[in-house]
């Protein structure tokens, strides 16, 4: 076994890696760039090295800078994780270039599988049957669309270079092609420095399982049963368990032998995956997608029901290791399944989100397991993936799993960043996985009944009682709220007395992002209260019944709700079951006058916070409604800016490589005449 290994990656997956070394007793060196300087996976590890500045150009992806990083710490490995370098041929061969074992397969095998078309053709030759697409690389965008006419619509665009969705398009009208293809190559070459495309045969409602291989240098090969990732957004992977509910035994074993020999065709060595796309109304007719060299995402749950640590085999593989089971030594036990937690705001369409992580609650404990490269303090930005961390939950059936990955979920606590923790949860109690009948097209069509936009009740209640027990005289009696003597002043309370009248109704204006503002009244003396929650509202009666600053209690008209909590310098944020808020302070005049979110139906403002990728149009440019006009791209995602209404664009405030913070405007299009006198008709028409 190797004494030193450096981890060519961050987050997760680098202490993930780290834990692993630990257990081995394997010295690990970490590598960080500026914007991670104080991360987890840097205070975890034996040793660090700084790469280079934040953009993964200039550090994660530098294969000098870290081939120096190993050369200066005496690392006898690399292990790349995955993203970044992992799959990348080049760095393979010059880390054994320089001398360094590289954790994953041979170069050769990493270019081929690396190529869709040449991976398709190689395991087509080796019997395992490939979906229907394009052939031959290099086509142009003419080629493209061509091909897709010919297999017939609808299709799917890959990026040949690489995976995780990144570049991927469903494409069903043909009218759409171009453009489609276009996008595709931007997002491909942004996310792999590789537009080259294919194009295959989209199979609807089709499932997403993966056979798990490992093989050694020895010419041995297994493989350690599948997973099912049909639970994809946008072509990504965000719930993953195995085994599948939807094979039998001669089905598995027929598409593991086909993971094998696709691994063998390649000369595979180390941990991959082979995935197929499966029709779920005919299991039998599997089709091999792509092959992944290289460390999964979701290989926990392949560990929990085998009882294997892929990454020390990845290691024993790596220093030449011979494997010590066949086939039949491999027995699948029980059931797990994992949820992958992203900084992302389902309410706001799925944008990338960020911020620091001002409060942190990660679920560990018997059949729970969380892989995370948080702490709490850690600055989330928009250069790199947007996953954070994975929750997964083992049981001996799929029913129990399930059920304790919605408990684990719930008690997640991620405050200051918006996370998809609160829909993962919900999606997990969609009846449709609970009974194992899955698509990858499932999240997309039920969407709208996962995302809860809505904020509670009691979460503006809870605000609004925050707030109100803020402005209480302090208990020492100083101050506004009593006099030299002691004697209580009726007027320095915030009780709302008056002389002589009603007491008075305390206005707070409570704003979550996204949402309009809401004021909450409230009179009373701590810590019982009336409290109105909106014009015309009948009072509830609400009661503070425990504050800290990690959490607070409040009782809502007889219930009881209790929330984690963190002070934000504009607010709270507020959590509980997965979800979080940030309810800001406001003030309704000031928003009335200025920001992005209130300058009104010509103004185009930034959605997330990232980084200007394109600008297709210019000051006086005259453009339709619907036309794209800016490309944001953040956390690896593309958001299209487009036109509201036809109109001139009469401002234009950033160029490609602007970084915007999100809500900052980036144009303005004055609408046409015709288009402002048909809104006034419209407006001044009688109901």
């Amino acid at each position: 076994m190797f004494d030193t290994v450096l981890v060519a990656n961050r987050g997760e997956i680098a202490v993930r890696v780290i834990r692993t070394l630990r257990a081995l007793g394997v010295r690990s060196v970490a590598v960080f760039s500026d914007a991670d300087a104080d991360a987890r996976h840097v205070r975890e590890a034996d040793t660090a090295v700084r790469i280079g500045p934040a953009p993964a150009a200039e550090s994660y992806l530098s294969i000098e800078r870290l081939l120096d990083a190993a050369a200066r710490t005496g690392a006898r490995a690399v292990h790349p994780g995955y993203g970044f370098l992992a799959e990348n041929a080049t760095f393979a061969r010059a880390c054994e270039e320089a001398g360094l074992a590289f954790v994953g397969p041979p170069g050769s095998a990493i270019e081929l599988m690396g190529d869709k078309i040449r991976a398709k053709e190689t395991v087509r030759a080796a019997g395992v049957p490939v979906v229907p697409g394009s052939s031959g690389s290099g086509l142009t965008d003419t080629e493209l669309a061509d091909a897709a006419r010919e297999i017939g619509m609808p299709v799917l665009l890959k990026p040949s270079a690489g995976g995780g969705g990144k570049g991927m398009r469903l494409t069903r009208v043909e009218s759409a092609l171009l453009d489609e293809i276009a996008a595709a190559r931007r997002e491909a070459r942004a996310s792999f420095g590789d537009d080259t495309l294919l194009v295959e045969r989209w199979i609807d409602r089709p499932r997403h399982i993966e056979i798990q291989v490992l093989a050694d240098g020895h010419g041995n090969v297994i493989h350690l049963g599948e997973r099912e990732c049909s639970l994809q957004r946008r072509h990504q992977k965000i719930i993953e368990e195995a085994p599948s509910v939807l094979l039998d035994e001669t089905t598995r074993a027929a598409m593991g032998e086909a993971g094998v020999q696709a691994a063998r065709s390649c000369g595979y060595r180390g941990a991959g995956t082979v995935e197929f796309i499966v029709p779920g109304n005919d299991p039998s007719a599997y089709y091999f997608m792509e092959m992944n060299t290289r460390l999964q995402v979701e290989h926990p749950v392949t560990e929990l029901i085998t009882g294997l640590d892929l990454v020390e085999w990845q290691l024993r593989v790596a220093a030449g290791e011979k494997l010590p089971y066949g086939q039949r030594d491999i027995t699948l036990t029980g059931h797990a399944v994992e949820a992958r937690i992203c900084a992302e705001d389902p309410a706001r369409g799925f944008l990338p989100s960020g911020g620091t992580v001002l409060a942190l609650r990660e679920p560990q404990g018997d059949g729970v397991r969380t892989d995370s490269g948080l702490s709490q303090g850690t600055e989330v930005g928009s250069l790199y993936d947007p996953m954070l961390s994975k929750v997964i939950a083992y049981g001996p059936d799929r029913a129990s799993a399930l059920r304790g990955l919605r408990a684990a979920l719930a008690d997640t606590v991620t405050l200051g960043v918006s996370t998809n923790a609160g829909f993962l949860r919900r999606l997990l109690a969609h009846p449709d996985v609970v009974s194992g009948d899955l698509d990858t097209g499932l999240v997309e069509r039920d969407v709208d009944s996962l995302v809860d936009a809505s904020v509670p009740d009691e979460v503006y209640a809870a605000a609004a009682l925050l707030r109100q027990a803020a402005l209480a005289p302090s208990a020492s009696g100083a101050s506004s709220a009593s006099g030299a003597s002691g004697w209580a002043d009726p007027f320095g309370a915030a009780s709302g007395w008056r002389l002589g009248g009603t007491p008075a109704w305390t206005v707070h204006h409570v704003r979550v992002p996204g949402h309009d503002p809401r004021p909450v009244r409230l009179r009373g003396t701590a810590p019982d209260f009336q409290l109105l929650l909106g014009d015309g509202a009948a009072p509830a009666h609400a009661r503070l019944v425990t504050v800290s600053p990690a959490g607070v209690t409040i009782e809502l008209d007889g219930v009881t709700h209790t929330f984690s909590r963190a002070d934000a310098p504009d607010g709270i944020w507020l959590g509980r079951d997965g979800n979080a808020w940030h309810l800001q302070d406001h003030d309704p005049v000031e928003a009335a006058l200025t920001g992005a979110a209130h300058a009104g139906a010509d103004t185009l403002a930034a959605p997330m916070p990232g980084t200007v990728t394109v600008v297709k149009v210019a000051v006086g440019d005259t453009v339709d409604a619907g036309q794209s006009l800016l490309v944001v791209e953040a956390m690896k995602m593309e958001h299209v800016i487009s036109a509201p209404h036809a109109g001139t664009v009469a401002e234009i405030d950033v160029i490609p490589g602007s970084t915007v913070a999100m809500d900052q405007v980036l144009a303005v299009v004055t609408p046409h005449e015709d288009h402002e006198a048909e809104t006034a008709r419209k407006e001044e028409a009688p109901a």
